[in-house]
């Protein structure tokens, strides 16, 4: 039996804080080859989500800690919608189609969501990053999350 205990919980908070990232993950799942893949991810509200999609797999997510607004995009990277998610917003989960152009951000420094996707997991196939948004870690990067952060008050 595996439990999800509060410790682990706040490891993971005050992991994602120290990381370079922003960002940690504990997963649940045994392999990468499972086929079902869940994970826990603590993100604080520096950490970038580069927009993605995941061909031929649907996303669904759980908020645990904080809140959130999830953006979808056409495929030009205009934003098609945003969803407030989590404390205190009457949303408490999403289920994402596949192929959707998506990104996270963090509106607290304690957030954390369960996510599950089908697996296995292909490192090399499991995220198509969207071309019209910048890298991790360029100053590109922090110009588009703060666009992002304009873009919740709309």
């Amino acid at each position: 039996m595996k439990l999800i205990t509060d410790e682990l919980l706040n490891q993971l908070v005050d992991q994602a804080a120290a990381s370079a990232r922003k960002r940690s993950h504990y997963n649940v799942h045994e392999s990468l080859t499972d086929l079902v893949q869940k994970l826990f991810v603590a993100a604080t509200s520096e950490s970038y989500f580069r927009p993605h999609r995941h061909a031929d797999k649907t996303e669904f997510a759980l908020i645990l800690r904080g809140r959130f607004v999830v953006f979808t995009f056409d495929d030009q990277g205009k934003i098609q919608s945003r969803q407030l998610i989590g404390e205190g917003t009457g949303v408490n989960g999403l289920e994402l189609p596949a192929n959707t152009w998506h990104c996270w951000l963090s509106l607290s420094d304690e957030g954390l969501f369960f996510e599950t996707k089908q697996g296995p997991y292909d490192p090399a196939t499991a995220a198509e990053f969207a071309p019209w948004a910048p890298a991790e870690n360029t100053t590109e990067a922090a110009g588009y999350m703060a666009m992002l952060r304009a873009a919740t008050a709309v």
